[in-house]
């Protein structure tokens, strides 16, 4: 734990006012899911994730997404070289630990389902063959709500059902602004400030120790009750699936992990239940006219009791 401190600290250093982000990222990494970031432009999204991936002494790849992007740039290819006068792959951006696809919803319906088998399977297939992807690989994908009316391609629920967590970053309060202008008005670049301080063996060490966080079978039910609530809500057309609320107890036993406890705790379910479900649920026409999905879920969740037991 000693290094995941460092990590967190470093962070913390680097990005201004997102602890709460950090630490959903942190989980991901560690249980091998998967962010998307979502806010307007200019608000350190893509930043985020260069600081997150440069803190490890991992492979880091960033792809930019736009229209013109194929899918072979994604997974790879196979080229015929005429000097060899053998084929010889080319490896596309998934061969890695951890992949930035920035502006994720400016790609095309068939580069964006290039990602599904990479993201479900952490594998990848390149004229036939298939290539495991190095572990941990996880996606950390940007999209800038603002575009989503002119020339972006919404990523369809069963992508969006890929992602562990959906994090909509708000606006920095004014103090954190204030400091984000002092740290940096004199530094253009920031990539002399980022420095790896745990290794890929950590991230390994600490998702084997993640896995072992208890689950109590009050917990469990717990949990499954929140899902099942959801598909009988009134408000919402589609509710959580099984991916989703087995996506429930993996990010609870993570933020379990990071906060030092060996046991999942309800309350510890009811801090990830919004950025796990957000983007898994559909509200109904009705729904969607007078409500927002956060309004639903926390209908949802005061619904539902929460276990008593000593944890």
């Amino acid at each position: 734990m000693g290094n995941l401190r460092g990590v967190k600290k470093h962070l913390n250093e680097l990005v201004v006012g997102r602890e709460k982000e950090i630490d959903f990222m942190l989980i991901a990494l560690i249980q091998e899911g998967h962010v998307l970031l979502e806010s307007v432009p200019g608000s350190g999204k893509t930043w985020m994730a260069k600081a997150f991936a440069g803190s490890f002494h991992g492979i880091f790849q960033r792809l930019q997404f736009t229209p013109d992007v194929l899918p072979s740039d994604v997974t790879g290819i196979r080229f015929f070289n005429p000097k060899t006068q053998e084929f010889e792959l080319r490896p596309g951006a998934v061969l890695t630990n951890l992949l930035l696809a920035d502006e994720i919803n400016r790609a095309t319906p068939r580069t964006q389902s290039s990602l599904l088998e990479a993201m479900e399977e952490k594998q990848a297939t390149i004229d036939g063959e298939t290539l495991a992807l190095p572990n941990p690989f996880i996606v950390i994908a940007t999209q800038n709500p603002v575009e989503s009316q002119q020339g972006t391609f919404p990523l369809p629920a069963a992508q969006l059902d890929r992602f562990l967590f959906r994090l909509k970053i708000g606006y920095p309060d004014y103090e954190e602004e204030m400091k984000i202008i002092r740290n940096f008005r004199g530094n253009v670049s920031h990539k002399k400030k980022i420095t790896a301080v745990a290794s890929i063996e950590d991230v390994r060490a600490w998702s084997a120790e993640a896995k072992k966080v208890a689950v109590h079978e009050d917990i469990e039910t717990y949990i499954l009750e929140l899902v099942r609530a959801t598909r009988r809500h009134p408000s919402i057309e589609l509710g959580l699936s099984s991916r989703a609320a087995l996506a429930l107890v993996h990010a609870a036993q993570g933020y379990a992990f990071i906060n030092g406890r060996n046991f999942v705790t309800p309350d510890d379910v009811k801090t990830i239940l919004e950025p796990v479900a957000v983007h898994r649920i559909l509200l109904t026409a009705e729904g969607m006219l007078v409500r927002e999905v956060q309004e639903v879920l926390k209908e949802v969740a005061d619904s539902i009791p929460s276990p008593v037991e000593a944890f």
